[in-house]
This record gives C-alpha cells, sequence and structure tokens, in this order.
C-alpha cells in the first residue's frame, strides 16, 4: 500500500503544469553569511520548463545569484488543507542581462500575471530594460504535494 506522501506527490510532468499555472512565488537565495534570503515575486516559465524572474541588477537577490548560484522556488495555493497544493523547485540559476532574452522573459511573466498594465506602467517597465536582469531556474529538483489528491480523507 502506497504511502500517504507517494499518494500526494506530484509527477515531475504535473509539477510544472502547475508552476505554468500560477504567477507568485517565494524565491530563497543565500546569503553571504549562508542565511537564506527569501522574497516574494511574480514569475513565468518558459517553453523549457526554465523559471524566469526579472530584477533590478543591484537587488540583494541577483547579488547572492552571482555568488552562488543555487535557488529554490516555492508556490503554493489551496485555502483549506483538502485543498493545498505547493511546489518546491530547488533550481540552478543564472543571470540573463542581454536585451532580447530579457524582453521575452518579461512577456512569459507578464502572460503569467493576467493583471493588465496600463500604458503608462508598460512605458515605465519598458525604460527600466537598462537596469535590469533576468533570473533564469533551471530546476534539478521538484518536491511537491497534492492534498486534493486525497479527496476529502486526511
Amino acid at each position: 500500500m502506497p504511502s500517504r506522501r507517494d499518494l500526494i506527490r506530484m509527477s515531475d510532468a504535473e509539477s510544472l503544469e502547475y508552476l505554468r499555472s500560477q504567477c507568485k512565488a517565494v524565491l530563497g537565495t543565500i546569503g553571504k553569511d549562508g542565511m537564506p534570503h527569501m522574497v516574494t515575486l511574480y514569475y513565468g516559465v518558459d517553453p523549457e520548463g526554465r523559471i524566469v524572474i526579472s530584477s533590478f541588477a543591484k537587488a540583494q537577490k541577483v547579488v547572492n545569484v552571482e555568488r552562488d548560484p543555487r535557488a529554490t522556488i516555492s508556490v503554493e495555493s489551496g485555502e483549506f488543507y483538502h485543498e493545498i497544493k505547493s511546489v518546491m523547485a530547488q533550481c540552478d540559476a543564472e543571470i540573463i542581462r542581454e536585451f532580447e532574452p530579457m524582453r521575452a522573459a518579461m512577456q512569459y511573466i507578464r502572460s503569467a500575471n493576467g493583471r493588465p498594465h496600463s500604458e503608462g506602467a508598460q512605458e515605465q517597465i519598458t525604460a527600466s530594460y537598462t537596469k535590469r536582469v533576468v533570473i533564469r531556474l533551471t530546476p534539478r529538483r521538484y518536491i511537491s504535494w497534492d492534498h486534493s489528491k486525497l479527496g476529502d480523507k486526511y
């Protein structure tokens, strides 16, 4: 008989599908003192299944990734215990500074977050590209749980 853990685990394909269905995550990088640095942010997923995040180049998360390219991202949903779904992806991180990959990443992020930008906001975002980078996360391992797989039994 499978364990409860086995019953709620999502496959890698289910984990990626879940990540594509969400838009807000907590990113963990490693600070210079070895402590986790956690920030909530919007993200997107590119066609290759990599998670993309835009940030100002001088942000602490970027400095941390430049020093140590390991990062973890956590996404969760569900209001009640039997609805909780979560994916944690342990990733290799890289900083992308070129304009075209940054523009593409911004489109993945924007399409994941369905709220429209005003024209002025979009102009401001575009103008900030020279100060921004993309953190591209390539998942090496997913850790996941989907309590809805248990039905109403917990």
